[in-house]
């Protein structure tokens, strides 16, 4: 190899690290360093002595009930948003709906993805609250008072749906490649060989299907449970969830133990990031049958 040919490569390489050095150093800095301040603040006391005791206050039962409270919402959420979403991109893509409504619903489904914090919490406050538009609409015009049923959008279900919002169309955003490439050939195959419809979706489309539902079911639970604008602008501090008492240890170390508030923080961190390395897992699985 030349000297000139030499020099070339060793400009573009520098290049290309100059090019992706704004995003190292916004990672390094909003991301790895205040990870790894975390974690190690979590095994240690305020006076620097190391310690587990943090690590084992997280099973007291105020924060226990935390956790569960945010893993239920979550659950609820990925699931109400997974089913709902799949039969959305099953409709746009499988379903022979006009060209006009697949392009309209996904783009919507990109704005609804991003649609979240105060915005969302009032928009869903001014809509099911209790003086909202369609509380009032279903009590004046149908003689339903929707609270009286015991619903309340302050609560674990008013959360869950608001939270639905945004979790449906992420679902289609994801779902719909996927099953973009479903291949014809199989569908056709399957009816050569006499399977009926339910057969090929049983034992042909649904298997192939699994890994991408099961890996974007997990990423809308971590997208759920690490939600904190929303959850907090809708309910306040009436819902113990996991993300609110961080906030409000942040913000007055109401744990009285700065480092518990780490510990706290760890513990979400473990929770979001296996489910987003499962969901890593089953895309790259998923992304064999679409080769």
């Amino acid at each position: 190899m030349s000297t000139a040919s030499t020099s070339f490569i060793d400009r573009r390489t520098v290049v290309d690290w100059l090019g992706i050095a704004p995003f190292m150093i916004f990672a390094l800095m909003f991301l790895i360093v205040p990870t790894l301040y975390l974690v190690t603040g979590a095994f240690f006391t305020p006076d620097g002595q190391f310690t587990f005791k943090n690590i084992a206050d997280l099973f007291t039962p105020s924060i226990m009930s935390a956790y569960w409270i945010s893993i239920r919402v979550s659950v609820a959420s990925a699931l109400g948003g997974a089913l709902i979403g799949f039969f959305l991109a099953w409709a746009i893509v499988l379903g022979g709906v006009p060209s006009w409504v697949r392009s309209g619903l996904l783009t919507f489904s990109g704005v609804a993805s991003n649609f979240a914090g105060v915005p969302l919490a009032f928009a869903f406050l001014a809509t099911l609250g209790r003086t909202g538009l369609v509380t009032v609409l279903l009590r004046d015009w149908i003689g339903f008072n929707l609270y009286a049923t015991g619903f309340n959008i302050l609560s674990f279900f008013g959360l869950t749906i608001t939270y639905m919002f945004f979790q449906i169309p992420l679902m289609v955003l994801i779902l719909t490649p996927a099953l973009d490439g479903m291949k014809k050939e199989w569908r056709e195959a399957s009816e050569i060989l006499g399977a009926s419809t339910w057969q090929y979706w049983r034992m042909v489309a649904l298997p192939i299907l699994w890994p991408s539902l099961m890996g974007t079911s997990l990423l809308l639970f971590a997208n759920a449970f690490g939600a904190i604008a929303t959850a907090y602008a809708l309910t306040g501090s009436s819902l113990n969830i996991v993300p609110i008492l961080l906030y409000a240890q942040i913000r007055g170390d109401v744990l009285h133990n700065a480092n518990l508030g780490y510990a706290l923080a760890l513990g979400m961190i473990v929770i979001t990031g296996v489910s987003n390395i499962l969901y890593i897992l089953l895309s790259r699985r998923a992304e064999r049958w679409q080769k």
